[in-house]
């Protein structure tokens, strides 16, 4: 079982956190110095609403596999290594931002767009950038602590 767990959880994570640093890191930038309000947060709107279906399965597909393994494989939160209690915070934070970004912002977001209220629109469009951004760097932090975390035990044990 761990041979469908451990790669379903890290695909569903690089679909994810991957799917975030595009965003921020390459789309945002050529999105803003490239396109008028009206066709950037049209495009913000289209985009979400084909990558948040995509999170949804990836925050079920983690958490299901990550509790799998950690009562099935690591016996529970108690037998379990301090760097799988930070990759499991972790994450439970980036789904508690992700889900407010759903039914705040980018819902939001949506109404300013159909109603072409674009002002309105770049607020949102403006909070959701920046909690991407925290939750693109928390992912970050994440993937190095579940990748290395056993071998930065490692060193600091001994």
């Amino acid at each position: 079982m761990m041979g469908i767990a451990v790669p379903l959880h890290v695909i569903a994570v690089v679909v994810w956190v991957g799917g975030m640093f595009f965003a921020h890191q390459c789309l945002r930038p050529v999105a803003a110095a490239q396109l008028e309000p009206p066709a950037r947060l049209t495009l913000w709107a289209g985009v979400f609403g084909r990558f948040f279906p995509w999170v949804w399965v990836s925050i079920v597909l983690v958490l299901g596999t990550g509790l799998w393994m950690m009562f099935a494989v690591f016996g529970g939160f108690k037998g379990s290594a301090m760097y799988i209690h930070a990759m499991f915070g972790l994450g439970l934070v980036m789904m508690a931002i992700f889900m407010h970004v759903f039914f705040a912002p980018y819902k939001r977001l949506k109404k300013a767009v159909a109603a072409q209220d674009w002002p309105a629109g770049g607020k949102q469009l403006a909070q959701i950038r920046m909690l991407v951004g925290i939750n693109t760097l928390i992912g970050l932090i994440t993937l190095a602590v579940g990748s290395g975390g056993r071998y930065l035990a490692m060193l600091t044990a001994g």
